[in-house]
């Protein structure tokens, strides 16, 4: 958190007090004249006060924690955040009381007010509290009687997400309808949903932003803030859908599980693998790929449903295509049926379906779709794929973004036949549901069961929900300003980013001002991921023509990426094949890989996925060829629907798995490079591209 400059002599005096208090100050335990505790307070069962400033100190807490102001612009004098623990005649319960004062200014026309927007409030470390007890945050609030106040403000509660503290997990809640009269605040923990365990708190934060007050300059007093026990915590995040048409499915073990759902679906393989004969020309050997990788989507599709299945797994013990640790996953996501959707466009381009047969099908789907439970025309994130019913309470931005491509490449590839229905379709949709106009940014999305946003914002803007991002702007739900919201590169002083921002200064494009800069690996520049890894970097690349429309700037970061990619990993790590992609991870489970140097925080390690080097294809098509036929020869990761998504390059250790996404990305990134961008073309058809593409073809990443 940065503190302001006004607070100099708080933070110092506040930091402090806090390194002497690790070592003594829980035992130091103090009483008002009521008997009650003021400071060192031991939580109870029942509540865990945080601070109720009777004592009359700002700079230590109950928890003899430290405490104080804070300004994320400390030089813009136009601001100010003064604190002052005060007397009031009346207080929560209508007696004499000492509570916080927090005299506020967010005005400020400075530059960086504009960019960033001004941001300041009051500070309270928690002192690595178990608040995992509690079910609520409480406090009492009210503004000034005669300078009033912002009626709506912020509160957050931090967690460190590591040992040393070098990122932070937040929850966050939009407090209003604050007025002169106290207010009491209780706010169910599980609404803050950016924290999962909340166990080792660090903080307490009251935000107060300029885009979201409503009175910019005023006096707010608070009282009591405490973690309390109500019995009471209400619907959470992770709280299961119930799916009333599973009721009556049989209950099977594993294998017979998985034979059972087999059934379901259009065709399944034999066996696990596949030697095969691939041609020695390059095209054709990526075109027998491509004609295997199909399959995938000509056959774990539901018969009933015409929806795609997530996941399937076959058996690694026995080798085999059913076993008792294979899996066939009867769910799907919503990026899942968008991508889908493409690649029936995708097979009709190579001519592994006929127009009418991709139009049936494709037809199939969007009906189904229609059908499918959704908020505000808005998607779940998941569906059961044998029944059709949700099974999830999330709706997503980013997945949203990729159901829309979808249905704009089929509307536009097919206009005749399906134009009415994707854009009946489209037109339900309305992405300024995600848009916060305070950070100017997406949010993750929204869930239904607890009425409340998710708490955590899609802030990098070389990640893949620039396309979704590109979509909402084109579709005129969300302000250009959006897209330069997105940072190119953090501000220096974001001490855990892999490396200081190089030339990261003031721009100007379309009118609008922004903070640019780059990163530089083996002499190159570019913009960084936050991950390093080819699937959020490329990603967007299969339906946004960066390659042409943006050479210069997003086509050359994009190619500078996936030379950084190879030269990282067969240079550095030393590995024989490259391409580092959150994928299935051959000892179990799904998680994040990349290239550090090429990330804001940097994945590991470790797992190559073939879906990297789909991507990679159009930036550096030999090293592509030459990888793809590498991992074939190194290591048994091809069956009859293509390469398998993972290998552990270490151990040759294989993930004998068909995961939808990453399935979809490579046949599309195969059908864009050998079809001369066949897919991005149908997407840049649509009417949406006229207000989006000058987001492409304005701005030079590398050029003050």
């Amino acid at each position: 958190m940065l503190r302001g400059k006004p607070a100099f002599l708080t933070l110092f005096l506040g930091i402090f007090l806090s390194l002497i208090s690790s070592a003594n100050a829980r035992d130091v335990v103090r009483y008002n004249a009521a008997g009650e505790c003021i400071q060192g307070c031991a939580p109870t069962e029942e509540k865990a006060v945080v601070d109720n400033f009777e004592d009359g100190e700002i700079q230590k807490n109950s928890l003899s924690g430290a405490a104080g102001d804070w300004n994320i612009d400390p030089y813009d004098d136009n601001t100010h955040c003064q604190l002052e623990v005060v007397e009031l005649k009346q207080g929560p319960d209508g007696k004499p009381s000492r509570a916080l004062k927090v005299d506020y200014d967010v005005s400020s026309d400075t530059q960086d007010a504009t960019i960033r927007g001004v941001k300041l409030g009051f500070w309270s470390r928690l002192q690595d509290l178990d608040a995992s007890v509690y079910d609520h945050l409480e406090f009492d609030v009210k503004s000034d009687d005669e300078k009033g106040a912002t009626t709506t403000f912020q509160v957050e509660i931090k967690r460190c997400k590591d040992e040393n503290c070098v990122e932070t997990l937040q929850g966050n809640y939009i407090v209003t309808g604050v007025s002169s009269q106290w207010q009491h605040v209780s706010i169910p923990l599980n609404v803050m949903n950016g924290i999962l365990d909340w166990s080792k708190l660090r903080e307490f934060v009251l935000v107060l932003q300029d885009r979201r007050v409503d009175k910019k300059e005023g006096v707010l007093y608070f009282d009591n803030i405490q973690f309390v026990k109500t019995g009471d915590p209400g619907p959470h995040v992770h709280d299961p859908v119930e799916i009333p048409g599973k009721a009556n499915y049989p209950k099977l073990e594993a294998e017979e599980w998985a034979r059972f759902l087999a059934k379901r679906l259009q065709g399944y393989p034999s066996k696990l693998l596949v030697k095969k004969e691939f041609p020695e020309e390059d095209r054709a050997f990526l075109k027998a790929i491509a004609k295997d990788t199909w399959k995938f989507f000509d056959n774990f599709v539901d018969k009933e449903h015409h929806l795609p299945l997530d996941t399937i797994q076959f058996s690694a013990e026995k080798k085999a295509v059913f076993g008792s640790d294979g899996y066939v996953g009867d769910y799907t996501n919503v990026t899942n049926i968008g991508l889908y959707l493409m690649c029936l466009v995708s097979a009709y381009d190579f001519q592994f379906l006929s127009k009418e047969e991709a139009v049936k099908r494709l037809k199939q789907t969007i009906t189904q779709v229609e059908k499918l439970d959704h908020y505000n025309g808005l998607l779940y994130n998941y569906y059961d794929t044998s029944t059709g019913e949700r099974s999830s309470n999330f709706i997503s931005f980013v997945d949203m973004g990729w159901m829309a491509a979808g249905l704009y490449v089929a509307k536009n590839a097919f206009p005749e036949e399906l134009g009415e229905l994707c854009t009946k379709v489209l037109d339900s949709y309305d992405f300024s549901f995600f848009y916060d106009d305070v950070s100017q940014q997406m949010v993750h999305g929204y869930y239904t069961n607890i009425q409340a946003v998710a708490n955590y914002h899609y802030g990098a803007f070389y990640t893949e929900p620039r396309a979704g991002s590109y979509i909402a702007i084109g579709r005129g739900e969300t302000p250009v300003e959006h897209w330069f919201r997105l940072d190119r590169t953090l501000p220096d002083n974001y001490s855990w980013q892999t490396q200081e921002p190089r030339n990261r200064k003031l721009k100007t494009v379309l009118g609008i001002s922004y903070y640019g800069g780059y990163y530089e690996y083996k002499e190159r520049k570019h913009v960084p991921s936050w991950g390093g890894s080819m699937f959020e970097a490329l990603m967007p690349t299969m339906i946004l023509d960066e390659i042409k429309l943006s050479a210069d700037s997003l086509g050359l970061n994009n190619k500078h990426h996936v030379l950084g990619q190879i030269e990282y990993t067969l240079e550095e790590l030393e590995y024989p094949v490259w391409g580092m992609s959150p994928s299935s991870v051959p000892e179990g489970g799904y998680s994040e890989f990349g290239v550090k140097p090429l990330g804001l925080h940097g994945y590991k390690p470790g797992v190559v996925s073939p879906h990297a080097t789909f991507l990679a294809l159009e930036y550096a098509p030999e090293k592509a060829v030459a990888n793809l036929r590498k991992m074939i020869e190194l290591y048994d990761i091809y069956g009859e629907y293509g390469f398998y998504d993972a290998v552990t390059v270490e151990t040759g250790l294989v993930a004998y798995k068909y995961l939808c996404l990453d399935q979809a990305m490579s046949f599309i990134a195969l059908n864009n490079y050998l079809n001369d961008g066949a897919i991005r073309k149908r997407f840049h058809q649509d009417p949406i591209n006229e207000k989006a593409r000058p987001l492409l073809t304005s701005e030079n990443l590398f050029e003050p």
